[in-house]
């Protein structure tokens, strides 16, 4: 049994987010994003996840660590 979404839920989790995440806002060429998402989906990732993990690969790569999350 699935739980409903409510707007009670909603809310919440706008203020989890809004707490805990900073958004980051990209363009790319127009049928870039298609590509990108099924990428992504192919390896069971959200786009989200995999721009995530792309940008962490790029970051070790340049010879960088990755801090932790401050609430680590």
């Amino acid at each position: 049994m699935s739980q409903k979404y409510t707007e009670a839920r909603k809310e919440g989790n706008r203020r989890w987010d809004a707490a805990n995440l900073d958004r980051v806002s990209i363009a790319v060429p127009k049928g870039r994003k298609d590509v990108i998402k099924a990428h992504a989906e192919a390896r069971g990732e959200s786009v989200n996840g995999f721009i995530n993990r792309a940008i962490d690969e790029q970051i070790r790569r340049d010879g960088e660590e990755i801090p932790a999350p401050a609430d680590e």
